[in-house]
């Protein structure tokens, strides 16, 4: 499972900074940086803030690469 990669991208996607999606996320930027550098491991509640905050669905589905991903919604 790629999560901080997932993570990255969605941010990425949506114009962000770490400084934005923590805020969003209610975390500290360091801990947005070290999710993202693949220091954390992630918990359900990790991943289901993160899916709040980033406007998306958490996906994982380990026939297709990379496994996790967050989707966001259909307008």
């Amino acid at each position: 499972m790629d999560f901080a990669q997932a993570v990255y991208d969605r941010r990425s996607a949506l114009g962000w900074s770490t400084a934005e999606l923590a805020r969003r996320a209610e975390l500290s930027e360091e801990d947005v940086e070290a999710i993202e550098e693949s220091g954390v491991e992630p918990t359900l509640e990790l991943i289901e803030r993160l899916a709040t905050a980033l406007e998306a669905g958490a996906r994982i589905d380990p026939r297709s690469s990379p496994e996790f991903r967050f989707e966001g919604y259909a307008a």
